[in-house]
């Protein structure tokens, strides 16, 4: 007999504004590009916030180079699945801390853009398994769950009200893409082949990485994660997402 898998709940839909907060360009674009094509299709508002340029992410080109490259590319991805708005933090890649800066920055950029839907990349110390995260990844996704509640509060971060910022509590999910313990998830179908195009925007990165062509690579990896997620997801080519309502 065979098991029947437990199925991933439809993520909520009544929302207008979402942030997504990610450690490097293509955290993203590996995540959960499908998803946020889906949602801008829809009228939603999203904005991209970067922790870093990814400078130190192509080990044939010097970070003084990479950095501006990077941006570039990503500016470009996000804009083949219609968002626009694409920030940059500044922090270092590679060495990237958790602690109150961070978390000020991030609860910084929620005051700023006051989403009701925050979106990160997985904070835990694994991808399900053997397989270790980066400190970058751990640190991001840490600071953003708990900037969500910061931004909330006017006694944590007070200069941010100073500097006009008043506080945002307005944040109900954050929902965590890359999650070894998913509980919802989007509809790829849609979205699916603009999250391959978004992909390929990363070409500096993607030629650094693997000497596969760029659009097998992509297609290959973007559709196994998808289907993957289908038997979880009444069989539907699925983004899934670990939610964590507030």
């Amino acid at each position: 007999m065979t098991e029947q898998l437990e199925q991933l709940e439809e993520m909520p839909d009544d929302w207008q504004r979402a942030l997504a907060v990610v450690a490097h360009p293509d955290d993203l674009e590996y995540g959960c590009a499908a998803a946020i094509a889906g949602w801008t299709d829809a009228g939603r508002e999203v904005t991209y916030l970067l922790a870093s340029r990814g400078e130190a992410g192509i080990d044939g080109i010097e970070p003084a180079k990479c950095g501006p490259l990077r941006e570039q590319e990503q500016r470009a991805s996000a804009a083949v699945v219609g968002v626009s708005a694409v920030e940059f933090l500044d922090h270092r890649d590679g060495v990237i801390e958790y602690g109150t800066g961070l978390r000020r920055d991030i609860a910084a950029a929620i005051r700023r853009h006051r989403p009701e839907l925050v979106i990160t990349l997985n904070h835990r110390d694994t991808w399900g398994g053997v397989v270790w995260n980066t400190p970058d990844h751990r640190a991001v996704g840490r600071a953003t769950l708990d900037a969500a509640g910061d931004a909330g509060n006017r006694w944590i971060f007070p200069e941010l009200v100073e500097q006009g910022l008043e506080p945002w509590n307005g944040v109900r999910w954050v929902a965590v893409a890359g999650s070894d313990s998913p509980t919802h998830a989007v509809d790829a179908s849609a979205g699916l082949e603009r999250s391959v195009d978004s992909l390929m925007e990363h070409r500096s990165y993607i030629e650094g990485l693997t000497d596969e062509e760029p659009e097998l690579y992509c297609r290959t990896f973007l559709t196994a994660n998808a289907e993957r997620a289908a038997a979880r997801f009444g069989g539907r080519p699925a983004v899934p997402f670990e939610l964590f309502p507030r």
